[in-house]
């Protein structure tokens, strides 16, 4: 019933104008903001609506993946535009000084967005 159906994911942020800033500059994606809310068109085709909420919690959970072709010099880059890496010592996801986890599945590293939703940039073949 809803195979031909184009959705999309979405979630809540605690600041729209600060969301904005953080994924058109920062990110360089491409946004558009309508009747409150913002609307990120993904390099996959994707969209994902971000709502504001005033009681928003951030998820405790990875949100948005983004595939890179290199999660180094993508982390390195990032981190020159004021994007700072989670860095975990603890549990199974252990990262290195720069963020980066190097284990079992994609290398991967994981950054907030400024309402502290977790995002990542990763490189794996066949997932994207």
């Amino acid at each position: 019933m809803l195979k031909t159906s184009k959705a999309f994911s979405g979630f809540s942020v605690n600041d729209i104008p600060k969301a904005r800033q953080f994924y058109a500059e920062t990110l360089g994606l491409e946004v558009k903001e309508d009747e409150g809310m913002l609307l990120l068109h993904l390099g996959s085709g994707a969209r994902v609506i971000l709502y504001p909420k005033e009681n928003h919690t951030p998820a405790s959970f990875t949100i948005l993946n983004f595939p890179v072709d290199n999660v180094e010099r993508t982390v390195r880059a990032l981190k020159e535009r004021g994007v700072r890496f989670e860095i975990y010592r603890d549990g199974p996801y252990k990262t290195d000084e720069q963020g980066i986890f190097r284990g079992e599945g994609p290398t991967i590293a994981w950054f907030t967005d400024p309402a502290g939703n977790i995002l990542s940039v990763l490189e794996a073949e066949g997932v994207y």
